[in-house]
């Protein structure tokens, strides 16, 4: 093989610090729009979509073969938060939570993900984050560091 292929779907998920209610409704979308155009220009990385709630957001997007994950994170949460602050979008300091949540999708799990992505507001109308972060880790056998 005269190059290198990857394509791996990555379901990316992190919270606000201390899981307060920092993303308002107001300036969501415009923060979702500013995370995907900064993993598309400038990680390399296709996003399918971005969603969430007031405390956390989903990312579905291909990893880029340009970066690691841990870099991809840090970027985007560090820059997005940033570019919040300068912002007159709100009134508060903005901050995510340390840490993220990183899965690997298989490709026909893809359309399955999205969907639960899409339907974030309705799913946590069900379920505070804590606990889908408690049902993340018993869905892959993880321990928390927290």
């Amino acid at each position: 093989m005269s190059h290198s292929l990857l394509k791996i779907w990555i379901h990316g998920v992190f919270g606000t610090k201390d899981r307060t209610a920092l993303i308002s409704s107001e300036f969501e979308k415009e923060l979702y729009n500013h995370i995907k155009q900064k993993l598309e220009n400038e990680l390399d990385c296709q996003v399918r979509i971005i969603n969430g709630t007031s405390d956390h957001i989903h990312i579905l997007f291909l990893l880029s073969p340009n970066f690691s994950i841990g870099d991809i994170f840090k970027n985007i949460k560090g820059e997005s938060s940033h570019w919040l602050n300068q912002s007159s979008l709100t009134k508060f300091k903005f901050a995510w939570r340390t840490g993220y949540g990183a899965f690997s999708v298989s490709e026909s799990m893809v359309k399955k993900v999205e969907r639960y992505i899409h339907n974030q507001k309705e799913h946590h109308k069900k379920m505070t984050y804590e606990e889908e972060v408690k049902l993340f880790l018993k869905k892959y056998e993880l321990k928390s560091n927290s």
